[in-house]
């Protein structure tokens, strides 16, 4: 189990993924705290906001990986299109789904009102705008060009 956990101690793409994710997530309940003045322990967890963790944590993915492995091998090809897809994903698919949901919890206010209805709200905030994806992906890529260095 040792061997485990040295493994991934020493494992420089892993710390560095993560380290962005963290880093940006930190960054968003940070200005959630300012925005609303409380804290809410969910926004270290949750989806959607600024900067997004997705992008910086795929972001940094692939450069550290480029950094590492070199930027003409198939490995940072794949972190590469896995970064792209995933920045499509938060920004797009998800986004969708998020205004969806802002639609039908409107209904379902409207329909409870009426005393028709008992549901859970849906949860709205769970995709990103194109400049909360953009900065996400701007911190993961300073990140990895810092980390590189130690």
């Amino acid at each position: 189990m040792t061997d485990f956990i040295k493994g991934i101690y020493h494992n420089h793409v892993l710390i560095v993924t993560f380290f962005a994710w963290i880093f940006a997530q930190s960054i968003k309940v940070a200005l959630g705290v300012l925005r609303t003045k409380k804290f809410d322990f969910r926004w270290f967890i949750g989806t959607g906001g600024m900067p997004s963790a997705h992008a910086a944590g795929s972001s940094a993915l692939a450069m550290i990986i480029g950094f590492d492995y070199g930027f003409d091998t198939v490995l940072f090809a794949l972190a590469a299109v896995f970064a792209v897809v995933t920045m499509f994903d938060a920004q797009g698919v998800r986004r969708s789904t998020g205004k969806q949901a802002s639609i039908l919890n409107k209904l379902l206010d409207d329909i409870y009102w009426k005393g028709k209805i008992e549901e859970d709200r849906l949860k709205e905030l769970i995709g990103h705008t194109p400049i909360e994806v953009f900065m996400g992906s701007i911190i993961g890529i300073l990140l990895a060009i810092i980390c590189n260095k130690y």
